[in-house]
């Protein structure tokens, strides 16, 4: 369910909205806003797979355990990635 599967269209993998919220997320939003803007852009890209609150939620989980988003203040928004020093020191 995390990746496309046999049973789980890549529209729906949870690492694929995951991706859609991140590219969205260009400012800190709420949830709701979050999910509407989110269904607003893949009703216009062409992704009509059904993608239900929960599943939007989990793919919020999967992106918060993976440490590239946080909630502040019921906000959303992108956690700044660390990025290791060239040359692995």
């Amino acid at each position: 369910m995390i990746t496309p599967t046999k049973g789980i269209a890549p529209q729906r993998a949870l690492v694929v909205v995951g991706a859609q919220v991140l590219q969205l997320l260009d400012r800190p939003m709420t949830v709701s806003q979050t999910w509407a803007r989110l269904k607003e852009w893949r009703s216009g890209h062409g992704h009509h797979a059904p993608l239900p609150f929960w599943w939007f939620v989990l793919s919020l989980d999967v992106l918060y355990a993976l440490g590239v988003l946080e909630l502040d203040r019921d906000l959303l928004r992108r956690r700044q990635a660390n990025a290791a020093p060239a040359g692995g020191e």
